[in-house]
């Protein structure tokens, strides 16, 4: 497992990208024929979320409505499946956010993925740095974010911070 953490917009997503690609070159050189982490046929994901070239997100307002195949699980409108298979779940603090609305276990889903899922790379967004929110919800949801990813640094075999498009390995 591979955890990015970083403000919102910092590139964290692209960056993700980067390393299933060098993740899947590297597979390729050995010759493995295990799945191809962007290969949309390989692991399929349903996300209404159509992104371009450079792996940000289209328009709603220009982008076709239907939903697409993409190898990203979207926290913010993906299924919980999606994340249990999809080689980049970009945007955990969202799934964590729904989680938290729906009255579900954080921690079950974060077995689950580690379970079903433990080469997958996750980004999530720093919600710590900030004012303390106003909203309980909103407080409980940044600390359950901030538990999360405590958790899933302490299992992943790499960590990044992204900061103005830099990657720093932390871990």
């Amino acid at each position: 497992m591979i955890l990015i953490i970083g403000g919102a917009w910092q590139g964290k997503l692209i960056f993700a990208m980067e390393l299933a690609e060098s993740a899947r070159k590297k597979t390729e050189l050995e010759g493995n024929k295990l799945f191809d982490p962007l290969n949309v046929n390989s692991v399929p994901c349903i996300t209404g979320h159509q992104l371009d070239t450079q792996g940000y997100p289209l328009d709603s307002s220009i982008s076709n409505e239907k939903e697409e195949e993409h190898e990203i699980a979207e926290g913010s409108g993906d299924s919980f499946e999606a994340a249990l298979t999809c080689p980049i779940i970009h945007g955990l603090h969202e799934y964590i956010r729904r989680l938290l609305k729906e009255g579900k276990s954080v921690d079950a889903f974060l077995d689950e993925v580690q379970r079903q899922n433990p080469d997958v790379i996750i980004t999530s967004d720093e919600l710590g740095c900030g004012i303390v929110p106003f909203n309980p919800a909103d407080r409980e949801w940044r600390e359950a974010s901030g538990r999360a990813s405590v958790r899933l640094a302490r299992s992943s075999r790499e960590v990044y911070r992204m900061v103005c498009g830099i990657a720093t390995q932390i871990k």
